[in-house]
Order: C-alpha cells, then sequence, then structure tokens
C-alpha cells in the first residue's frame, strides 16, 4: 500500500458536494485516511472563475504514480470535470501532491521556492493533516498563514453557519413525548458487501429518534448530515467490508449522541440483484430483491436486524379443491368410476386461481453470528415458502415448469408465512434461542379487489417450544420488544 496525499478544489456549483462527492469516488481505489477543513482560496494565477474550496486529504493506495494520476483524472470526470482549457473554471481539481517521499506536481512548492504563496491554497490544508511533510524551513510560515487565515485571501471556512435561533430546544405549547420522529423516504447510492462481493445499491433511508417532553423537535437536517458522515466512515474502515448493517447501526448510534436522544431506529431499504438461470432452460438473468437493514440504538446499548424481500406466486388450496370436487363429479357423470376419476385427478394438477406473492424474513442475532445471514440464504428461504419462485425471462417450457409446480404445491397466505419460519428455523438450526425472527407475506389477489396479508414473529427459543407443544405460545417477542432488550 502507498500513502499519497492529494489537494483538491473546486470553483464552480455546489463547491462542498464536489469535493465530498470526489471523496465518496475515490473510495473505490483507496482508503481515504484523513481530510483537512475547507479553506477558501482565490483563483490564482490566470485561473477564471469565483473563489475555490481547498482540501487536503491524506489517502492509502495500491495504484502506482502513473496509475493513481489516471485513476485521479478518472474521478475529476466522474465527479462532473470537463476540460476545455487548462486555467478555465472546475467543478473539481484534483492535484497529486506526494507518493510515500515523491514529490509530485504542485508538491515540489512545498520545498524552499520562491513561489511558495502561489501554491499556498494546497500547502495550507496539506500543514492541517501532514506538517511533517513540508520542508522545516517554510513550515513555520505555512502555519502561520493557516493561522492568521488571511494571508493571500485565504480563509478557514466555518462548517455550517451559526444562528442563536433554536426553536427545536425550546419546550413545546404541549409537554407530551413522542416515540418516533424523523425524516423517511432518503435515497442515496450506496455501495455494499452482499454475499461476499460489493455491489451498488438504490438506497432508502428512514431515520427516526424519540423526542422528550420538554423539546419541541428534532434537528431534521441533522439526520442527513449523520447519513453522509456515516457512510463515508464504514466505507473508509479496513477490517472488514462494509454491510447494510454497519450503516445503520453507525447512523442509529449517532443520532443518539447528537440529538441527546434516549433511542433512535434507523431502517434502510436498497434493491439488489442475484445472478438466477431458468428451472429449464437455463437461461441467465439477474432477479432483483429488496435488502433490508434495521438498527436500534439507545444509551446503553445497539441491536441490529438484517433481512430481505421477494417475489414469488402461490395457487390457492381452496378454489383448487372446489374445482377438484366438481370435475370428480363430472367424470362420474361421464361413466369413470368413482376410483378410476379420484386417480386421474390425483395424476394431474387441478386449476386454481393464482397470486402474485411478496414475502418477507426479519433476522435478529448476536452480533457475532451476523456474519452467518446471507442474502442468498435469506431470498431461498422466502421463495422456498411459496408455491413456485417466478422469474424475469421465461421461455415457454420454463413457464409450464412454474405453473405445474405452483398447481402441485398450492399455499395460502398463512402457509408462506408458517414456511418462513420453519425454514429459517432449519437453516439456522444452531442460533441461540435469543435469536429474533420475522416473517410476513402479502397475496396480490387475482380474483379478488382486495389483497390477503400475513404475519408472524418470536424468538427462535418461542416458536422451538411451540413446535414442540403444539400449543400456542400467548405473548411471543415482537420486533420493537427484541431491538430495545439486551443479547
Amino acid at each position: 500500500m502507498r500513502t499519497a496525499y492529494l489537494g483538491i478544489g473546486s470553483n464552480l456549483g455546489d463547491r462542498q458536494s464536489n469535493i465530498l462527492q470526489a471523496l465518496q469516488k475515490l473510495r473505490a481505489r483507496s482508503r481515504v485516511e484523513s481530510v483537512s477543513a475547507y479553506y477558501e482560496t482565490p483563483p490564482m494565477g490566470n485561473v477564471a472563475g469565483p473563489k475555490f474550496l481547498n482540501v487536503a486529504a491524506k489517502i492509502h493506495t495500491e495504484l502506482d504514480p502513473p496509475a493513481l494520476e489516471q485513476f485521479l483524472r478518472d474521478v475529476e470526470i466522474a465527479a462532473g470535470r470537463r476540460r476545455a482549457t487548462r486555467l478555465e473554471a472546475r467543478s473539481i481539481d484534483i492535484d497529486l501532491l506526494y507518493v510515500d517521499d515523491i514529490v509530485c506536481d504542485f508538491g515540489r512548492f512545498a520545498l524552499p521556492h520562491p513561489h511558495l504563496a502561489a501554491r499556498s491554497f494546497n500547502l495550507v490544508p496539506l500543514a492541517e493533516i501532514a506538517p511533517d511533510f513540508i520542508d522545516p524551513t517554510i513550515r513555520e510560515t505555512v502555519r502561520a498563514m493557516a493561522e492568521r487565515c488571511d494571508t493571500r485571501g485565504i480563509v478557514k471556512k466555518e462548517r455550517s453557519l451559526h444562528f442563536f435561533a433554536n426553536r427545536q430546544e425550546e419546550e413545546p405549547e404541549v409537554k407530551l413525548s413522542i416515540h418516533r420522529v424523523g425524516v423517511s423516504g432518503v435515497k442515496r447510492i450506496l455501495r455494499l458487501i452482499v454475499n461476499g462481493r460489493e455491489a451498488t445499491f438504490n438506497g432508502v433511508f428512514s431515520m427516526v429518534a424519540d423526542l422528550a417532553p420538554n423539546k419541541a423537535g428534532v434537528h431534521m437536517s441533522r439526520f442527513s448530515e449523520l447519513l453522509e458522515e456515516a457512510m463515508l466512515d464504514v466505507l473508509a474502515r479496513t477490517d472488514r467490508p462494509a454491510g447494510i448493517e454497519d450503516i445503520v447501526a453507525q447512523i442509529a448510534r449517532e443520532i443518539v449522541d447528537s440529538q441527546k436522544a434516549l433511542r433512535a431506529e434507523v431502517r434502510l431499504r436498497a434493491e439488489f440483484g442475484l445472478e438466477r438461470w431458468t428451472p429449464v432452460s437455463g437461461k441467465r438473468g439477474e432477479e432483483t430483491y429488496t435488502l433490508i437493514g434495521i438498527a436500534h440504538a439507545d444509551r446503553s446499548g445497539m441491536r441490529r436486524i438484517v433481512g430481505v424481500e421477494a417475489e414469488g406466486m402461490t395457487a390457492c388450496p381452496c378454489a383448487q379443491l372446489m374445482v377438484r370436487e366438481h370435475s370428480l363429479r363430472e367424470l362420474m357423470e361421464a361413466g369413470f368410476s368413482k376410483a378410476d376419476a379420484e386417480r386421474a385427478l390425483d395424476a394431474l394438477p387441478v386449476a386454481t386461481h393464482n397470486q402474485r406473492s411478496r414475502g418477507s424474513i426479519l433476522l435478529g442475532t448476536a452480533q457475532e453470528r451476523e456474519a452467518e445471514i446471507q442474502a442468498e440464504d435469506l431470498v431461498e428461504i422466502v421463495e422456498n415458502s411459496m408455491s413456485s419462485e417466478t422469474y424475469d425471462l421465461l421461455k415457454r417450457s420454463d413457464e409450464f415448469f412454474i405453473v405445474d409446480k405452483a398447481h402441485r404445491n398450492p399455499k395460502f397466505v398463512e402457509d408462506v408465512v408458517r414456511g418462513i419460519l420453519a425454514h429459517a428455523l432449519d437453516v439456522y438450526a444452531d442460533f441461540p434461542d435469543e435469536t429474533f425472527i420475522a416473517a410476513s407475506a402479502v397475496n396480490y389477489e387475482s380474483i379478488h379487489k382486495h389483497d390477503v396479508f400475513g404475519e408472524a414473529f418470536g424468538t427462535f427459543g418461542e416458536l422451538r417450544e411451540e413446535l414442540a407443544s403444539g400449543k400456542y405460545a400467548v405473548g411471543k417477542t415482537d420486533m420493537v420488544s427484541w431491538l430495545e432488550a439486551r443479547l
């Protein structure tokens, strides 16, 4: 791994957003260790446009200097840089200052040089995060420039404007607490590890905290800030890849601290794809599923839940029995014996109406066991609990297979929910009794104008006891109770 120092600047559009976007894209091939504060600088020399916003960043990468230089140019383009002339205004500009102990590009001005001030837009941020990389003969000059924040027009920017008005901290007219208040539908593009592979997701977050009776409100804008910070922190880790549970857990923990909340909950839903082959023709495709992450944090600790949603189909058992009964009478009236008629009906799938079904499973267990829960396994648990799985791409032979399979395997929505629970208890048979599970399914009816829904939940211990005794276990643990408890 090589250590490199970068200077990143922008003087077009939303400058801070441009820099944050560049930092995010740098993480594709490097690990960002530290970033300086923002410094606003007037354009130097003949560069056109408004003032620049500049930062310095320390990264670690496996790329050699030429490959790193090319990668930085690719990041500039991906972040919106359009090159026309060398001295144009630019939405993003990334300078490679050092690679290990090699002085690169504008970094040469860190050595004694008469044009030191002309490159202070890189040196002042660099002095903040790596003072030892600046030649001792000019280090004090650069440090003084940074402290005065006014030499050559360089100004260290506050991270936000400050106002004395803070209505959220005042007392409300009605002094009652609120259990959940926050934001929902926050969309982000993020990269996470699923089944050992990194993938890109379209994620949708909801973030809530409780609200004390003496506070008028929570700071809604802070939720989005925490989301960005948590994503950067989690993605920068090197000890293990980032999972969906890491993102939601980090955000929930930060909400408790920043909002001074007793508890916080964060949920993330993200679409992802799995490679699938059709059952007869063997055509490859990528089916879409939903990954779910939930985290609950309070002052004493954290609990997390992961899960998936998957689609399939069900065939109605009730209508099928009625069709079979009617077909038996018709065959007997046509001269078949009852035994022959029943034998024929046993040999053939009987008609019934079908529904598209959407099922979900949520699992929560001790943190040391979370790595054993794989999204693909959860998808198969849900799909195998339905009458048949479904596919986007189907040839004629595949269509027959699925329809035939579903009609030989009719399911109520209740059967789907019970199947998810039973399959999970088998797949994770060695998980402790304290493990939490929730299963749900909705059938989008084809002959009714309503849909049908079912769900069940509890700990593995509660479900195992109910299976063994056959008696209804009253008061099973729900998700809220499990999240608020401690292992």
